[in-house]
């Protein structure tokens, strides 16, 4: 396939560049994968469409304030987007201008230049800095100097709104560079009542890297090299979604960063042994992959030409998504991280289906 196959002119218009003030009063898309039928509610009504016994999954990454402003010795002002952080002392981060940043650089952050670090190490578009000995570790100094890294799309000041909202609310492990934006939809009240109605509701870890807005530079799809991000899925939800698909319930995966956690996982030896899978994964799933463990999937409308149209394509079925995408449009539903959402089931067919480039 190739990337113009995901291409579609999106009026700028349906960009969503703030979020919603109530989580779950987004719209819903619901798209049978089967049928390719369409129909349309709010997002608080998602728990019309899951049973008693199925399992949702969501991802509890925690976003960074990974953007910081440093100083070089010349007193240039630079801007940093930490992608991992390393150790106590060490951070991987990406740097705008980056041609012009030598390896023993140093950089000086805070109001009188007070914490110093230095890059130690350039490889594959990323650099290695190492804090100097104080008395804070790379944690504190990006929670006390770092601010939430919007997606690049959205060119304004970071606002109280973006602080509280561009977090889901079940955030437990800090590592993301960007929200895993379907489960932004989500607040207590509606995890509670799908509780109470008797579904089960369980956690894994994708810390999102910054490569997720990354553009893809082959003509063919197939060519493209994803990022690597760190990923753990445990023994016991291993055992839960085993046992759930035994007892004849669904499997619900929140987000594209879900669903690729869990498929990295069912294909690691630990899946098999029922062992906690923790490691990097850098699976890139586009048309013509047979999905292994989720039979609906939660997610936003994405950007033309992405990795997450692809991924949502294999799933759901080619011209299931492009139809899907049309009709978002001419019903002016909200696109990106802040926009509306989607509820589809999975089109067992989707692997075979023939697209004409």
């Amino acid at each position: 396939m190739k990337l113009s196959d995901f291409y579609f002119n999106l009026p700028k218009s349906l960009i969503s560049f703030y979020p919603y003030f109530n989580r779950s009063e987004c719209r819903l898309m619901l798209v049978n994968g089967h049928t390719g039928t369409i129909s349309h509610k709010r997002f608080f009504n998602i728990i019309d469409e899951i049973n008693p016994g199925d399992l949702i999954i969501l991802n509890d990454t925690k976003v960074m304030p990974a953007r910081f402003f440093g100083y070089k010795e010349s007193g240039g002002k630079i801007e940093c987007l930490v992608e991992r952080i390393l150790s106590d002392q060490t951070i991987l981060v990406t740097i705008k201008n980056s041609k012009y940043i030598k390896v023993g650089t140093h950089i000086f952050l805070g109001p009188n230049n007070q914490i110093k670090s230095s890059i130690i190490e350039y490889k594959n578009s990323f650099f290695k800095i190492l804090f100097h000995k104080n008395n804070f570790t790379c944690i504190d100094i990006i929670n006390r100097f770092g601010q939430i890294p919007l997606p690049p799309y959205i060119k304004r000041s970071i606002s109280t709104l973006d602080i509280n909202l561009y977090q889901t609310v079940y955030n437990k492990k800090t590592g993301s560079v960007a929200a895993p934006t379907a489960g932004l939809h989500f607040n207590v009240q509606l995890l509670e009542n799908l509780d109470k109605k008797g579904v089960n509701i369980e956690y894994l870890t994708l810390h999102i890297g910054s490569g997720t807005f990354q553009p893809i530079r082959t003509m063919t799809i197939k060519d493209h090299v994803m990022h690597s991000e760190l990923v753990e899925v445990s023994s016991l939800l291993i055992k839960k979604i085993q046992s759930c698909k035994k007892k004849g319930g669904r499997i619900i995966a929140v987000g594209t960063s879900t669903l690729r956690a869990l498929e990295s996982a069912y294909n690691s030896l630990e899946w098999n042994n029922v062992k906690t899978f923790i490691g990097e994964t850098s699976i890139f799933i586009y048309p013509g992959y047979k999905h292994n463990v989720v039979d609906a999937l939660i997610t936003n409308f994405h950007v033309p030409e992405s990795t997450l149209i692809m991924l949502v394509a294999s799933f759901l079925g080619y011209q299931n998504t492009i139809n899907a995408y049309h009709e978002a449009i001419k019903k002016k539903y909200r696109f990106f991280s802040y926009g509306d959402a989607m509820y589809i089931t999975y089109n067992k067919l989707a692997p075979y289906e023939k697209i004409l480039s």
